[in-house]
């Protein structure tokens, strides 16, 4: 017996004080089908060491007050302002159920109305065919109860975390990826564009979200989410692990182009140099990720003009205005730098206002406004400008 448990334990996350439990209120159940009574209540208490059960009544203690007369129906009377945990449920008294406060404290003197009296029972060893069968559902459902629980705790720690399994199928789009215990799914919509799956293969991807429902617990995978970038810095990275460096923003199109912004909290750290690493090893680790998406790494600043123009790297900036009252700015740039601050179909000016949060319009040096971005990615910009 206790090999087995030992075993479950290790096997399927559940310890062996609920399996304990569960074999306890199994018992008690059987002990009450073939011997019990209507209204009692029964509980067992197992001996691992011995193998043996004892099993006992419980009473609970009740007084006038909390009793209702035969002919009338079950009511609740509030107290204070209706609320439910004021609410006092009167019973009918069941002796086999109930014991009169009087009754209990010749046996126990400092007992209190709705507090249990405990009555050992005789211990029985032969059990009908029904009691055992009944036994044996309930040490299943409640195992079941106790592993589903386990599996919940273990990955609602992970949350918001990397973690990688084995594509198991692909179904319709959705990727079903085993993670040993249970079966994790990574959405159509949350998956890297033009990404494709082999059963067998092992992916990575960011648990950010663990479901408890009635049929089991679901989790869905990321790799589109912002967060799923920041998390691979933070593994590559130990600067930003031990907060040394800090991701202050991220704006990302899965698949095609990320921008970051970073900043040291350290005198004589460079924030994207760190990020980088030695000939760009850590980037390219990143990089290589994620299908290679190109990771734009930016200085973060308070202040707003330095911000603005360093987000719109690698186009190089003659001038930024700021309007902080409407959250935005014009930012000048010379002529052959228009296609790289506005960027292939204006990813480049609508990633930067995304990491900003500020709305920009990119200008020429003759004032000609060639393209507008706004912190939500919306464009307004002139078409032969973004076919460029």
């Amino acid at each position: 017996m206790k090999s087995a448990l030992s075993q479950l334990e290790e096997e399927k996350g559940v310890s062996k004080e609920k399996v304990i439990e569960a074999i306890e209120m199994a018992l008690a159940a059987a002990y009450k089908k073939d011997f019990g009574k209507k209204g009692q209540i029964i509980r067992a208490k197992f001996d691992m060491d011995t193998g043996e059960t004892e099993f006992s009544q419980i009473k609970i203690a009740v007084d006038e007050s909390m009793l209702r007369p035969e002919d009338e129906e079950d009511e609740v009377e509030t107290k204070g302002e209706d609320r439910e945990e004021d609410a006092v449920r009167k019973v009918r008294f069941n002796p086999e159920h109930h014991i009169m406060i009087e009754e209990a404290r010749k046996i126990k003197k400092d007992i209190q109305p709705g507090d249990e009296l405990v009555f050992p029972l005789e211990n029985k060893k032969d059990y009908g065919r029904i009691a055992a069968q009944t036994a044996k559902q309930v040490i299943i459902q409640k195992i079941r109860e106790a592993e589903k629980a386990s599996v919940y705790e273990e990955f609602k720690k992970k949350e918001g975390q990397i973690i990688s399994g084995v594509v198991q199928r692909v179904d319709n789009g959705n990727v079903f990826v085993d993670m040993n215990r249970v079966t994790a799914i990574l959405p159509r919509d949350e998956q890297i564009r033009g990404e494709r799956y082999r059963v067998g293969e092992r992916v990575r991807a960011l648990l950010f979200s663990v479901e408890d429902t009635p049929k089991g617990i679901n989790l869905y995978l990321s790799r589109s989410h912002s967060n799923f970038v920041a998390k691979l810095f933070e593994l590559e990275v130990p600067e930003i692990a031990n907060g040394i460096v800090e991701i202050k923003e991220i704006a990302r199109e899965a698949g095609s182009r990320s921008k970051i912004a970073v900043a040291s909290n350290e005198d004589g750290v460079d924030p994207v140099g760190s990020c980088v690493g030695q000939k760009g090893v850590r980037i390219n680790a990143i990089i290589m990720e994620l299908g290679g998406e190109k990771i734009d790494i930016i200085e973060w600043s308070d202040n707003p003009e330095r911000f603005v123009a360093n987000s719109l790297s690698p186009a190089k900036i003659l001038e930024v205005e700021i309007n902080e009252k409407e959250r935005s700015a014009v930012v000048t740039v010379d002529e052959d730098q228009l296609s790289l601050a506005i960027g292939k179909g204006g990813q480049n000016v609508r990633l930067a206002a995304k990491l900003t949060g500020w709305k920009i319009d990119i200008r020429s040096r003759e004032g000609e406004t060639v393209a507008s971005a706004t912190e939500n990615g919306d464009m307004d910009a002139v078409e032969e400008n973004l076919e460029q």
